[in-house]
């Protein structure tokens, strides 16, 4: 896609999906901001009383009255309370009531996909989190799908004579592992003609709603033709929700961590479903220091590691190891890829 089309992809993105469901002065304020500036929006931050500002390409800017990006408090607009009420209002349209179990995990989930996370006072109901009332602040992170994120993934996960190879992605904030799960997701559901991979069964458990980004339990990303969704549904009991239900290929998931998550893993593995999922991380030989991720990747659940970081850009493939020997088969070394036979 080339830049024109890319800007006139954003610009119709925000007129539809974003500035709907914002209060009339800061959509005034924001339609200021030239649409060339946007290429690489992430969020629009709005804090109570605090400037209004943008994430753009992992920086943040304030935005003047006039539209213009700055880093100096200098003519900046500064979000109202009524700004927040009424935005709110519009998140929520007109109805707090109708959105709030999506408040319980302090984010709401626009039309596109894209999600708004929010603070403020937190209303518990005994132990747990009953809603969010006086709201400080909102996170609009913008929803994008980039197709063919996993493309260069995809050869190193096929296992020829048994289908797809149990994988694990590491990458630190921000370095793309959702983006490149959902594409694996996507792909491997609809199936992959040019490498003769058939489509498989995904059941794809979005415990924060970030990879299918449900509307009203719709996707709204596009996750492949043959993907089922437990969304916002907490990993272990979504695993094993899908195991009794929907009899998948493959289980995918975001983020493991807790010591459920991997028994569920264990689970899922030894009733002969394939197992795509995430955690946070820069090596391997860190992420063996955990507890629990050290249980899988000793027991050899994984067969490959594929390791994300930034040395060409956000989302750049670092490495990939195999999961028995632990040989590297692929790197990018400053900038030189080394590839070895899979």
């Amino acid at each position: 896609m080339d830049k024109v089309e890319n800007r006139k992809k954003i610009d119709k993105l925000l007129e539809l999906e974003i500035f709907p469901f914002l209060y009339f002065p800061l959509r005034q304020v924001l339609q200021k901001v030239p649409i060339g500036s946007l290429d690489f929006l992430e969020e629009i931050r709005l804090r109570q009383l605090k400037p209004l500002m943008l994430v753009i390409g992992s920086q943040d800017f304030m935005v003047t009255h006039g539209g213009r990006l700055t880093s100096k408090y200098d003519d900046v607009y500064i979000v109202s309370k009524e700004d927040m009420d009424k935005t709110f209002q519009l998140i929520c349209q007109g109805s707090v009531y109708a959105v709030e179990d999506e408040l319980k995990n302090g984010f709401i989930t626009l039309p596109g996909g894209h999600r708004v996370g929010i603070t403020g006072k937190v209303i518990l109901e005994g132990s747990t989190v009953k809603t969010i009332k006086s709201v400080s602040a909102f996170n609009i992170r913008i929803a994008r799908e980039v197709m063919g994120a996993a493309d260069k993934v995809l050869p190193y996960i096929i296992d020829k004579r048994f289908g797809i190879y149990n994988t694990l992605i590491l990458s630190p904030p921000k370095a793309g592992k959702t983006t490149l799960l959902r594409d694996l997701i996507r792909q491997l559901s609809s199936g992959v003609e040019r490498l003769h991979v058939r489509g498989f069964k995904v059941g794809l458990v979005d415990e924060r709603s970030e990879i299918a980004c449900c509307h009203n339990g719709v996707p709204q990303n596009n996750v492949g033709l043959r993907t089922d969704v437990l969304d916002a549904c907490p990993k272990a009991q979504g695993i094993m929700m899908l195991l009794r239900s929907m009899s998948p290929d493959i289980i995918a998931t975001d983020e493991i961590g807790r010591i459920e998550d991997v028994k569920a893993i264990e689970e899922a593995v030894n009733a002969g479903v394939t197992i795509i999922t995430t955690v946070h991380g820069t090596n391997l030989e860190e992420i063996k220091k955990r507890p629990t991720i050290h249980k899988l990747i000793n027991s050899g659940f994984f067969k490959r590691y594929i390791i994300l970081g930034f040395s060409s850009g956000v989302g750049s493939l670092e490495m990939v190891i195999d999961g028995e020997s632990f040989k590297t088969i692929y790197e990018n070394k400053k900038g030189k890829v080394v590839s070895n036979a899979v």
